[in-house]
């Protein structure tokens, strides 16, 4: 097992205190976004010390794949890890976005690398050729915004704001009325949604002139009514971002409030932005995103077009899954990762058994309250809150205790641990939904 020290993103809508307050430290100064655990080339993980002649975990991983990767997940990944985790934490909302298909991404990289565009550079869009689908479970209450709404619903929730300008006593725009019409044209829902979604993220003056005055209707009647949330977020986000098409496109959008515990996966093609809460978000390890508004960044139209999935979807929830071994699963439709939640209790009337740590090959793993104990056959290795460790396939299998010091206090400690997905599904891009969240 390897000790690492990770790189926190310092991304502008990172919160300030959250990640420093879950690890029970001074907050840095800066900005705290994403702390990134992985092999990734943006910001591959160090290990701690430097090991075989490694200094970072994808060296490690490059220079023996069998015994760290496990012989058939080297073979099926192509000798990488596949998986990234994150702790994130929003401060304020991210970008619109959507991730592309594995086929997608593939061509997108070997275009921009023929056309010789710089893999810094601000219009590029593939930093790598993977796909990134990917999951979040909150660890506070999470706000975010997640896949298309019924059209018929997106038409009411414009019906809405429209009245709102006009009660305001301003004229509603000819655009809002327009869409409001087209939402509810009874022709087939991703071509409804796809002509909303394309007219908005051209932009222009129109769009702006609506966006302006959707969100001063919204501020002032945000408190009312069965579309308080979207109405509120609408005036949020104007805040945030003045005259984006963004704004407007959040009513096209699933609003989505999480509890701590709570976790939704993302699929190819599903457009979604964060707007506040600290989480563990765990993907294939890419970093592949086109923005589609709510963003100063590059927006690349033709391609997120090409992009995004038009058709409604509900909340595609992920339920814990809970093993005769005490363990709790996270296990979205994606072969690339899977998420456990290490919950260890302490106190006279607790199980102190130690609980495997689940590994389907490699694992990284991160405590983000109290101290635990990893053992294996080849040792052992105490982590304490806000440290991390790779468990190489080699180390299997491995367990997790409370350590001494977690042992006597009344909070007991709380880990996450990520590997390669147990289940494949044959329709990895298609959710199996819960519309009850």
């Amino acid at each position: 097992m390897y000790l690492l020290r990770n790189t926190i993103r310092p991304y502008a809508w990172g919160s300030t205190t959250a990640m420093a307050g879950l690890f029970g430290r001074e907050p840095s100064g800066e900005p705290e976004a994403e702390m990134w655990i992985g092999a990734h080339s943006g910001a591959p993980s160090v290990l701690v010390p430097a090991a075989e002649g490694a200094q970072t975990l994808d060296e490690l991983i490059s220079a023996d794949p069998g015994p760290t990767l496990g012989p058939d997940i080297a073979a099926r990944f192509g000798g990488e890890l596949p998986f990234l985790a994150k702790i994130l934490a929003a401060g304020s909302p991210l970008s619109l976005q959507v991730h592309p298909t594995p086929d997608q991404a593939a061509a997108g990289y070997a275009a921009e690398e023929a056309a010789g565009v710089d893999r810094g550079a601000r219009e590029r869009n593939y930093k790598d050729r993977n796909h990134k689908p990917e999951m979040i479970f909150a660890l506070t209450p999470f706000e975010a915004l997640c896949g298309f709404r019924d059209p018929d619903d997106a038409a009411e929730l414009f019906r809405t704001v429209n009245r709102a300008i006009d009660g305001a006593g301003r004229q509603v725009p000819n655009l809002l009325e327009w869409i409001v019409a087209e939402l509810s044209s009874g022709h087939p829902a991703p071509e409804r949604l796809r002509s909303v979604f394309s007219t908005l993220i051209a932009d222009g003056d129109e769009v702006h002139t609506a966006v302006e005055l959707a969100a001063a209707a919204a501020a002032v009647t945000a408190d009312d009514g069965a579309y308080a949330r979207e109405l509120a977020t609408v005036a949020e986000l104007h805040g945030f971002h003045p005259g984006d098409p963004g704004v407007l496109i959040s009513l096209l959008l699933n609003r989505v409030s999480l509890e701590p515990g709570d976790a939704v996966y993302l699929p190819a093609g599903n457009v979604h932005a964060y707007l506040s809460g600290l989480g563990v978000e765990v993907m294939a390890s890419s970093d592949n995103v086109l923005r589609g508004g709510l963003t100063s960044k590059h927006v690349d139209v033709p391609e997120l077009l090409k992009t995004v999935d038009f058709h409604p979807v509900g909340i595609p929830s992920v339920a814990a899954e809970r093993t005769g071994a005490g363990q709790e699963l996270y296990r979205p439709p994606f072969e690339e990762f899977q998420l456990q939640r290490l919950q260890l209790a302490s106190g006279p009337d607790s199980d102190a058994a130690p609980v495997p740590v689940a590994q389907n090959g490699p694992a990284v793993l991160i405590v983000v309250r109290g101290s635990m104990l990893l053992s294996s056959p080849a040792g052992s290795l105490v982590l304490e809150a806000g440290q991390s460790a790779f468990l190489p396939a080699a180390d299997a299998p491995v367990t997790a205790a409370l350590a001494t010091d977690s042992a006597q206090h009344d909070d007991g400690a709380l880990a996450f641990a990520v590997t390669v997905g147990s289940v494949v599904s044959q329709d990895s891009d298609e959710p199996t939904l819960d519309v009850s969240v």
